[in-house]
């Protein structure tokens, strides 16, 4: 990675996310939208600037003249982001941004819509206000017409309304103007605002404010790194599309994993191998919406028995992951292709199976859910469970979805193991004696098989793959999943000797042999994560604890992780905010954390 690129990255990803669980968008430092898919996650992005290179385009910003600085961050618990911007001059002047939704009439209220709240501080701050919307991914959009309120941006069938207070020449020649009063701009679909702007923003915010602080009031937060937490709790909550229950890998696509590297994904998809871990987070914090409305989702596309299970899917279920290039955008700092889609959804990922019943066990055992599993939700999971049983011992791309080589991953086999163990489990609670003996004969059988066939006694390790002699970090999840006691002699071999070989520095590499494009050069971050997972299960408390206080120093100014990081710059890359990763952080900080009566016992 050469110096230019590290200079560059280091503050690129220092990017917020706002959002109401229908649309998000992520704003730079300074204020400006550089990123938002319209009219949801999985959409055009109308502000596209984040992938547009050099190119001035896809972007909402107020630029304030002679300026002198720029301070954003979030209003305390909430997922509203308050920019001050300041002049030479002494002019002073803040933006607050987000996206409304609160409770109204019974009902969510959650349009998708983008509401940016203009306000003069001091002295006379002169503004210049740019909207400049893309289209069909990167082609800039036409003004269609101005209205005495409104300004409306047409492309690719689809029309962006801008309504405002501002002047509408001072918007569309991009004029520079004194503020002397609060402006607001609302964006979203091309329907008339009827009510009054400014009057109905500000009460917007103030309702919209009042239902993230009593949110954040509900987690079940543990005693330490609560900050940290909330934030991980809210970015999970804004990559939920609370219409189906799906929950999306990350908000953009294309963030390369490393420079160069061409490894660009579009990630604004639900894939099913995340069930488990976000479940199990939500679980730990006990929001239960959101994991409910995800189990409903993920027994959707689970329930036709016809096909093999995909490993990932739209966030409405059936629609399109077809792989494309976007011509009209030049990448992440120039670092295309930019793709749209997702050709993963062909692979065959054997781990799926066992990812979806795990998430759907605990319909079985939480008994704080309205409706609990019963014995014909046991009978549809056992139709993925026969399908586990039947591919187990069979190749496929496994987790890190290799597109050039198919092999019988430990994992992908592990995961399988899993769901005969929880079907068993499930029969037991269910007093199904037979169908609990009969799955737990499936699981025995299978756990034996996995374990003889991947340790490799000469590499002092559970390999990634059956047979196989490359260390891959996945095997990390092997006790957590109950395949064996942290305590087996065989599991703390292999977490000594991932940290020796798969280690750069203070960073774990998921693994380091040559896969279809190339040698991998960032560490994935979540596999740092299992690490301190695993450090902590066998001893290894204090390391695991500065290993987790590092990483978290390593987020970005909004509290917020990629998927990788370069294990010698610290630069963050890959797609944001990266389900996994959050996910990860309320996980390790649970395992960590000292508990609540400890720490006021002790101080």
């Amino acid at each position: 990675m050469s110096a230019p690129q590290d200079g560059r990255q280091l503050r690129a990803l220092d990017l917020a996310l706002i959002g109401n669980c229908r649309i998000a968008a992520l704003l730079d430092g300074r204020g400006r939208i550089v990123w938002w898919c319209f009219p949801r996650f999985d959409g055009d992005p109308v502000f596209s600037r984040l992938l547009a290179g050099s190119e001035e385009k896809g972007f909402c910003d107020v630029v304030i003249a002679d300026a002198a600085g720029a301070h954003a961050d979030y209003v305390r618990n909430t997922a509203i982001l308050e920019t001050v911007l300041e002049d030479q001059h002494g002019g002073r002047l803040r933006i607050t941004d987000f996206a409304p939704r609160f409770r109204q009439f019974d009902r969510m209220f959650r349009p998708p819509v983008l509401i940016r709240r203009i306000t003069p501080l001091a002295g006379v701050p002169r503004i210049t206000i740019r909207v400049r919307p893309t289209q069909g991914y990167g082609r800039p959009c036409e003004v269609a017409s101005m209205g005495s309120n409104h300004i409306r941006y047409i492309g690719a069938g689809q029309v962006l309304r801008l309504s405002t207070d501002a002047p509408l020449s001072y918007i569309t020649e991009e004029v520079s103007f004194t503020l002397t009063q609060p402006l607001t701009l609302v964006l979203g679909p091309d329907e008339p605002f009827q009510a009054a702007l400014s009057a109905t923003a500000r009460a917007f915010e103030e309702q919209t404010l009042d239902y993230w602080q009593r949110w954040t009031r509900s987690l079940a937060v543990p005693f330490e790194w609560q900050g940290a937490v909330t934030r991980a709790a809210m970015a999970l909550k804004l990559c939920s599309f609370e219409e189906t229950g799906a929950i999306v890998a990350a908000h953009t696509t294309s963030i390369p994993e490393a420079p160069g590297s061409g490894r660009n994904w579009d990630y604004r998809f639900c894939w099913l191998r995340d069930a488990h871990f976000v479940v199990q987070a939500l679980n730990r914090l006990g929001t239960t919406e959101t994991m409910e409305a995800y189990i409903n989702f993920i027994t959707t596309v689970a329930g036709d028995h016809t096909a093999p299970l995909r490993p990932v899917h739209g966030i409405v279920p059936g629609c399109s992951l077809e792989e494309t290039i976007a011509p009209d955008l030049a990448g992440f700092l120039g670092e295309g292709p930019v793709r749209v889609g997702n050709a993963a959804v062909w692979q065959n990922q054997h781990d799926v199976y066992g990812s979806v019943i795990l998430a759907t066990t605990q319909m079985f055992v939480d008994e704080r859910l309205p409706r609990m599993g019963d014995a014909a939700l046991f009978r549809q999971l056992e139709n993925l469970g026969e399908q586990a049983v039947r591919i187990a011992l069979t190749p496929d791309a496994g987790i890190w979805e290799y597109r050039g080589r198919q092999r019988i991953h430990t994992h992908s086999a592990a995961l399988c193991w899993a769901a005969c163990d929880r079907l068993a489990r499930i029969a037991t609670l269910l007093g199904i004696a037979d169908r609990a003996a009969y799955w737990r004969r499936q699981a025995t059988d299978l756990r034996a098989t996995i374990l003889q066939r991947s340790w490799n006694e000469q590499r002092g390790a559970l390999m990634g793959s059956l047979d196989d002699g490359e260390l891959d970090a996945s095997v990390l999840l092997l006790a957590d999943l109950g395949l064996l006691e942290p305590s087996d002699p065989r599991f703390v071999r292999t977490c000594e000797t991932i940290g020796r070989e798969l280690g750069r520095g203070t960073r774990i590499m998921r693994y380091t042999a040559q896969d279809d494009f190339g040698t991998p050069e960032t560490a994935f971050l979540v596999c740092n994560f299992w690490y301190i997972d695993a450090l902590v299960s066998i001893g290894r408390r204090d390391e695991a604890r500065e290993m987790f206080e590092g990483l978290l120093e390593r987020r970005n100014a909004f509290g917020l992780l990629s998927e990788d990081i370069h294990p010698q710059t610290g630069a963050l890359w890959g797609n944001l905010p990266q389900t996994y990763s959050m996910a990860a952080i309320i996980e390790s900080a649970a395992r960590l954390s000292r508990p609540w009566e400890d720490a006021w016992r002790h101080g």
